[in-house]
């Protein structure tokens, strides 16, 4: 392989980095600026079905691609560079990253499953009480993932600078 095939592969993994961490943290985004705020305006069992919905709907190929994408891509792009003045830049999005989903794990991730197992919300005695047990946790973590999510995303655009410095 040549020094342009090696240039190639390199700047290739780092840029599918930063597209799917770039996606992952529009979503993020999109949910603490706009669907959360829109949803926080209607009727507890509205909240709840459309919740649910976002929930089942969202686990699809495009999804996958960027939220399941995103670490391993800068986990490669991290190994193609090492040794180079990206490393620690990619190094800082694949820390923020990992504690994302760490957050999406363990908080995120068990409330969508919550809010899926409490059955048809049309049959819900108390769709308060789930919109409660679920909504305020929810989108105070959702902020602080998009955070983490855009810190990763400014991390790989600081590698994206220093690779192409490099070149």
């Amino acid at each position: 392989m040549g020094m342009t095939d090696v240039l190639t592969v390199r700047g290739g993994f780092l840029a599918l980095a930063v597209l799917a961490t770039g996606l992952a943290a529009g979503l993020f985004y999109t949910f603490s600026v706009a669907v959360m705020r829109g949803l926080a305006s209607t009727d507890d069992r509205t909240f709840v079905i459309a919740m649910r919905e976002i929930n089942i709907k969202i686990l699809n190929g495009l999804f996958a691609f960027s939220f399941g994408g995103a670490l391993p891509f800068t986990l490669v792009a991290l190994g193609l560079n090492a040794g180079e003045r990206t490393v620690w830049w990619i190094v800082a999005a694949a820390v923020l990253y990992a504690i994302q989903l760490g957050i999406t794990f363990g908080v995120n991730v068990p409330l969508n499953n919550a809010l899926v197992a409490d059955g048809d919300p049309e049959k819900l005695t108390d769709p308060h009480a789930v919109r409660v047990a679920f909504e305020a946790k929810w989108v105070r973590w959702n902020h602080v993932r998009t955070w983490l999510c855009l810190a990763a995303f400014v991390s790989l655009i600081g590698a994206v600078a220093e690779y192409g410095r490099s070149l």
